[in-house]
């Protein structure tokens, strides 16, 4: 029982970064008339820069733990900044409710390829509980409405279904580099910043930002772009990650919620329909025995 402790300690911490990646849609719209890779620059930037004023606080133990093997580091700017790319390309390039509904395919894709790592046996609670939460998130992003698939959309609908492929596998994969402190994930974050930058300079305008964009960007470094990166490293490395897939369809829901809430968006019966199918399948993997060995 003891053993399975700092597993399940690693779990809540990746649960932890799908609530703080549930107010990125709330600051995003804080950021509007930003373009997105300025967007992503900036809150990588500031992210990367709160992060190595830590590790210099920490002194020499801090920037041993950011030494990691290239492969690691590698992989960690990819998925960051890859899924960043092809989310930004899926939404400017097909409509936003069928980006974002094939772009939610990432929790269930998390659950079919942690199947294929050694030590993880995925239960099937799990994938019947993954299988409900994308349900719910179709509810959430159609509000119970038909979808129109427009054929001229098909390069974004591709690009949505890469980022949700390139999220997943980077989940799944970070857990081969368990041995790399979650530290590491700072000078990603540098680098995922300095791509960002460029593709920013190579297809975008330069707007100067306000001084509530400002604030706003402050907190996603903080938060959702910031320490969450962090928590999910940590998670993924160490926590049951069948269980963790199962569990983000709660980032859709918090993310919806927290709208209304703060009255950017509508509040529709829809929702407590999605809330429901939500908690029964967050229960159906919670009752799941452990679906990894601690690492």
């Amino acid at each position: 029982m003891a053993v399975e402790r700092p597993q399940r300690r690693a779990t809540l911490a990746g649960v932890c970064a799908v609530v703080l990646w549930a107010a990125l849609a709330l600051l995003t719209t804080f950021t509007q008339g930003l373009p997105p890779f300025q967007v992503l620059a900036l809150g990588f930037g500031i992210a990367g820069l709160l992060g190595t004023l830590h590790t210099a606080l920490r002194g020499a133990a801090g920037w041993q733990a950011w030494r990691a093997p290239p492969s690691a580091l590698a992989l960690a700017i990819a998925g960051l900044f890859g899924y960043h790319a092809l989310y930004f390309y899926a939404l400017k390039h097909a409509p936003a409710l069928e980006a974002n509904l094939i772009n939610y395919l990432w929790p269930l894709l998390i659950v079919l390829f942690c199947g294929l790592l050694p030590g993880v046996r995925l239960r099937g609670n799990h994938l019947f509980g993954a299988l409900l939460g994308l349900a719910a998130a179709a509810l959430l992003v159609t509000r119970g409405q038909g979808i129109d698939i427009d054929p001229s959309a098909l390069p974004g609908y591709l690009a949505a279904l890469g980022a949700a492929v390139v999220w997943a596998a980077y989940s799944v994969l970070n857990r081969r580099h368990a041995e790399v402190p979650s530290t590491a994930i700072i000078p990603a974050c540098i680098g995922v910043a300095v791509l960002g930058g460029i593709a920013h300079f190579s297809l975008e305008q330069t707007v100067a930002p306000s001084a509530g964009h400002w604030l706003a960007l402050l907190a996603m470094g903080v938060g959702p772009v910031g320490a969450a990166f962090f928590l999910w490293d940590h998670g993924t490395k160490r926590g049951d990650i069948a269980l963790l897939g199962s569990l983000s369809y709660l980032a859709p829901l918090l993310s919806t919620l927290l709208l209304v809430l703060a009255g950017r968006a509508q509040p529709h019966w829809i929702q407590a329909v999605a809330i429901a199918l939500l908690m029964l399948g967050a229960w159906i993997s919670l009752r799941a025995a452990p679906g990894a060995e601690p690492v």
